[in-house]
């Protein structure tokens, strides 16, 4: 039998990636505060999206999950959370169009700040700090005060995710979502690109359709579909005290739901035998997903999948992979047979960017273009040759216009990208691109889509 979970039973694991809090004391104070704060998400809206992806996990809806690599107190501002909206209901558009099925919308947002490093510490000009955690643990300038880890900093965390919260939700039932207002999410920087065409002409065809449901008495009055979206938020569950502290138990149902985000992920550095953060998620109720790297084996995966969701729920956990565009053929296929084989209800979605990252000729971190697309092709074709279902994409993309990640339609070149390179972690593809990572995508559901109907013949 299983032992007893609570939402401290964590602490009796191993937990890598945590931060060494100078004062233990203090940070204990800060997790008793976080207690008593209201919650962010609430239980019945983490059910809904766990029915959501169990659509997806039978076939019949698309899951996008994107935003930024790790949200800064820097950066935050209501524009930034508007255009990285606005680019995801642009993408989900594409996708819903070339499918014909719904989009299950999920931002990297509200609550992505903590990060995993590979090394604790870094080193700069012959001096080593603490590595960069995120501006939730500490911060990104290179000298010993910042990057000494603060646990006061994780109420400003919350702060900055129930503000960006209360934003998106704003947006998404309060008429932006709208489809009649599917022409102008285009943004003005995005007008170069020849996929800004394609999409308008998408949204001219949509246009007619809504004038054609108008006319038959169908409007956003009538429809409230037509009227706004659902938009559900994500983040790794890293910082495990944080997510301790925001846990609460459901007074209608009694089960215990993390309450900071919708979905929380489990990383690629944290999914190993005896992990904390495996620990953690096993006892909450939130949909939860799992990165699934070079290293990990088909039998691991099994033991990973009956720790998570023993009752073999639909929706309840996704396996996110994150190859590298030269490793899916010789890691994936295994993965997949495995689960097929052994009857496992999840919900398989592609990361094209962790796996995609290199050394630029300036030192910079970049993802070039076309491997990440090549990761998500290469995807798409293991899952149809092996009798499943590429379900869902996990990518990181920002509404700005930044040049971080090179190629793409607006080549952005190795020389350009020191012009507009503004993450604190990781490359994000930019608006411009991410439109057209979507586009792409779009042409493999339609032609999955196409199948279908003989498939099932």
């Amino acid at each position: 039998m299983a032992r007893t979970w609570t939402p401290s039973s964590w602490r009796t694991a191993e937990a890598r990636q945590m931060p060494d809090w100078p004062d233990p004391a203090a940070a204990a104070a800060v997790e008793a505060e976080l207690r008593g704060f209201p919650p962010l998400v609430f239980a019945g809206e983490a059910r809904e999206l766990r029915a959501r992806l169990a659509e997806a996990v039978h076939g019949r809806a698309f899951l996008l999950q994107g935003g930024d690599c790790a949200e800064s107190f820097a950066e935050f501002h209501p524009n930034t959370i508007r255009d990285t909206f606005r680019v995801l209901l642009q993408m989900a558009v594409t996708l819903t169009f070339a499918s014909h099925m719904p989009v299950v919308k999920v931002g990297r947002m509200a609550g992505q700040f903590a990060k995993p490093r590979s090394a604790a510490t870094e080193e700069q000009g012959g001096r080593v700090l603490p590595a960069y955690r995120g501006d939730i643990v500490n911060d990104i300038a290179f000298d010993e005060a910042a990057r000494r880890p603060d646990p006061e900093r994780q109420k400003r965390a919350y702060m900055q995710s129930a503000a960006t919260l209360n934003l998106l939700r704003a947006l998404a039932t309060g008429g932006y979502a709208n489809l009649h207002q599917v022409h102008k999410w285009t943004l003005d920087f995005m007008a170069r690109s020849p996929w800004a065409e394609r999409y308008a002409e998408i949204a001219s065809r949509i246009g007619d359709a809504l004038a054609f449901m108008a006319a038959c008495g169908l409007s956003p009055e009538t429809v409230p579909q037509l009227k706004g979206t659902e938009f559900y938020t994500s983040h790794e569950a890293l910082l495990l005290g944080y997510e301790e502290a925001m846990t609460r138990q459901d007074s209608l149902t009694g089960d215990w739901v993390d309450t900071s985000a919708h979905f929380l992920w489990i990383g690629d550095r944290t999914r190993f035998a005896g992990s904390a953060h495996v620990e953690f998620l096993r006892g909450v109720v939130n949909p939860i997903g799992l990165k699934c790297g070079p290293t990990l084996s088909a039998d691991e995966l099994l033991r990973l999948i009956d720790i998570l969701n023993p009752g073999n729920v639909a929706g309840r956990l996704t396996l996110i992979t994150r190859f590298g565009a030269d490793r899916v053929e010789a890691h994936l296929p295994a993965l997949v047979r495995a689960v097929q084989r052994e009857g496992r209800l999840v919900l398989w979605s592609c990361d094209p960017m962790h796996g995609n990252t290199v050394k630029s000729a300036s030192g910079l971190k970049t993802r070039p273009f076309d491997r990440i697309l090549a990761e998500v092709r290469q995807v798409a074709a293991v899952h149809r040759a092996e009798g499943s279902t590429m379900g869902g994409i996990h990518i990181e993309m920002t509404g700005q216009n930044v040049t971080e990640c090179t190629g793409g339609a607006i080549a952005v070149t190795d020389e350009a990208l020191a012009d507009r390179y503004h993450t604190h972690c990781d490359p994000r593809l930019n608006a411009s691109q991410a439109l057209e990572l979507a586009f792409l995508l779009a042409e493999e559901l339609a032609e999955a889509r196409q199948a279908r109907p003989a498939a099932a013949a």
